[in-house]
């Protein structure tokens, strides 16, 4: 029997936590996770790198599994607690993948910042138009509230024992979006250079839209948010 799964840094793991039903009858509470050495795993391969729109410096392709024996102590954490471990990793990556996105964000808006002082229309500079002013103001807005979402859910990751569910889903959620109008934006600014490859900012375009994807989608991230704030109040 084969399994096929598609994921990020495939060709460059050395191992990957692949979670599998333990116990059915249990539904979620009957799945567990295993740590998996990707390097002489007999039964184990790897598919092709799939062609993507952006992220070219990192590979996806599925991890193969035909008929794959895993020692007992490979087993992580306890037996039945994979689900547990699963939504805790989406918490802690969902934040990772907001800092990537404030990162596109910026680069973004520096790139945009940095061509509307040198490029010249009318005999001036088109930094100085107002509606290129206002294309930075509401890029630099929404990168700083993000960037203010992020801080607060890492934080709250650091102390250990407090729940950063929602708080993890709303950074990754103004993240990504910023990410990807950031980009957008700084496309419109500079134009038909922004749409060249000479210019990085077709590049953060095509960066910027994974983060809206991988990790929960923004429509995930919006159901995950109003489902803690429905429960919150329902507790008061």
């Amino acid at each position: 029997m084969a399994f096929f799964e598609r994921i990020t840094n495939s060709w460059e793991a050395s191992a990957a936590v692949i979670f599998a039903t333990t116990e059915k009858s249990l539904k979620h509470k009957g799945i567990s996770a295993f740590i998996v050495p990707l390097k002489d795993t007999p039964g184990f391969s790897l598919g092709a790198k799939e062609d993507k729109l952006g992220i070219h410096a990192s590979s996806t392709a599925s991890l193969i599994f035909e008929d794959v024996r895993i020692p007992k102590d490979h087993l992580l954490g306890s037996e039945g607690m994979g689900f547990k471990i699963a939504m805790q990793a989406l918490d802690g990556g969902r934040i990772g993948i907001a800092g990537q996105a404030l990162g596109i964000a910026t680069a973004s808006i520096e790139c945009a910042t940095k061509y509307a002082l040198e490029r010249q229309a009318f005999g001036k500079p088109i930094a100085e138009l107002q509606s290129i002013q206002n294309k930075l103001s509401t890029m630099t807005v929404a990168r700083d509230a993000a960037r203010l979402l992020t801080w607060r859910a890492a934080m709250m990751r650091d102390q250990g024992n407090v729940k950063f569910t929602r708080e993890a889903a709303m950074a990754k959620l103004a993240a990504s979006e910023a990410a990807t109008m950031c980009a957008h934006q700084a496309i419109q600014i500079l134009g038909g250079m922004g749409y060249v490859t000479d210019m990085p900012v077709e590049r953060y375009y095509r960066d910027a839209r994974i983060t809206e994807i991988y990790e929960g989608t923004s429509e995930i991230m919006h159901l995950v948010i109003a489902n803690d704030i429905l429960k919150e109040f329902k507790n008061k």
